[in-house]
């Protein structure tokens, strides 16, 4: 099957079924990278990053840079309306439906049946994220010292964001411009 095609395809899937938000879209970006091989799970990483650190829903954002890696800019723009189509599809019709839907005990349950789907896929995403950002899991194979799949200076990192965002209490872009300086200065 065409690349540009296939690729529509899995993002209006991904669209389709990633309910609750943008990090929602992980776990099938990750079934998308080990499938098809399009981006590796350290692109999927920077996707994070540079998705967290711009303008605009983070799904959407990875959606994009996905598209972009696979297929340039028509696969970008190609995988970022496939993930929005699903919704915008859905949307139109709640909203035509939206009285009806509104106090159906069925749909209400529904929603309440979602919310740790949402939470659980979220949560797997991070999971897998901290992996790949804060240990090596291959460099004990490597070096045989337990010690070497530690990203130190990642997790001290993260450890020390993590404080200053609990104490300050500063905008998050504070946090992304900081953490970029100091990947800069530190090259990591």
């Amino acid at each position: 099957m065409n690349t540009v095609i296939n690729l529509c395809i899995q993002f209006f899937k991904t669209g389709l079924f990633s309910v609750g938000g943008g990090l929602a879209t992980l776990p099938f970006l990750y079934e998308i990278s080990d499938r098809f091989g399009w981006f590796s799970h350290a692109d999927i990483a920077d996707m994070i990053a540079i998705s967290e650190s711009t303008p605009g829903a983070i799904g959407i954002n990875m959606s994009t840079y996905a598209g972009y890696l696979t297929g340039g800019v028509p696969g970008g723009i190609l995988a970022t309306l496939s993930l929005a189509a699903p919704s915008v599809i859905i949307i139109l019709i709640i909203a035509q439906f939206l009285n009806k839907f509104r106090d159906n005990p069925k749909v209400k349950n529904a929603f309440y049946g979602l919310r740790p789907a949402s939470i659980a896929m979220i949560a797997a995403a991070g999971i897998n994220v901290a992996l790949i950002a804060l240990f090596n899991l291959d460099a004990f194979q490597e070096t045989g010292n337990i010690l070497s799949v530690f990203q130190w200076k990642a997790i001290i990192m993260a450890l020390l964001l993590y404080l200053a965002m609990k104490k300050l209490k500063w905008h998050p872009i504070a946090f992304i411009v900081i953490s970029a300086l100091v990947g800069i200065v530190l090259q990591f």
